[in-house]
């Protein structure tokens, strides 16, 4: 059996030469597919299409600007949240999105247009069904931001299930 120091000198070795050897770190903030969902980034008052509050949103640039986080709250008293970045790799976007036990949302896509266009499934844990499932993330002309998502019933067509208007919280913004 190897002591602690032997075992303690091998894993500071090991450390070292991966230190040693790594690549500098890839520039996500000055690269510009990284930066594309830089639209949605902010403090957000969400409300439906009539107007009716439907929660808060803070959207924020982590890791070096290589993902983008969401911190959702409903005015129900729900909360979720995201994960969302881009895979150099698979030129694409991906978000996961996971809330209090309702929902795993895991969607990839890419920008068109103007408009940030994602698709995969929405999984329901009580039920254990999962749904085909899409979103799109549109700018529009007032700054605002439309999030509008869609998930197939059973009979396969395709059904609103969200429809959100964003609007800056003026008095978030530092």
């Amino acid at each position: 059996m190897k002591s602690p120091m032997t075992i303690a000198a091998a894993v500071l070795t090991f450390l070292l030469t991966q230190t040693s050897n790594a690549q500098p770190p890839f520039d996500c903030m000055n690269s510009e597919a990284h930066r594309a969902f830089d639209f949605w980034l902010g403090q957000w008052e969400v409300h439906d299409p009539n107007g009716a509050p439907q929660g808060r949103n803070q959207i924020v640039s982590v890791q070096n600007g290589c993902a983008i986080e969401e911190h959702w709250t409903s005015v129900q008293g729900g909360s979720g949240q995201s994960i969302n970045y881009y895979h150099p790799g698979r030129s694409q976007w991906h978000q996961l999105w996971t809330d209090g036990g309702a929902s795993i949302i895991d969607i990839s896509g890419n920008l068109q247009g103007k408009n940030m266009m994602l698709e995969g499934t929405i999984f329901y844990l009580k039920p254990g069904i999962e749904r085909p499932f899409r979103g799109s993330w549109s700018p529009l002309e007032d700054g605002r931001v439309r999030q509008f998502f869609e998930q197939k019933d059973a009979k396969g067509q395709w059904q609103t299930w969200f429809d959100g208007y964003y609007t800056r919280n003026e008095a978030a913004t530092p």
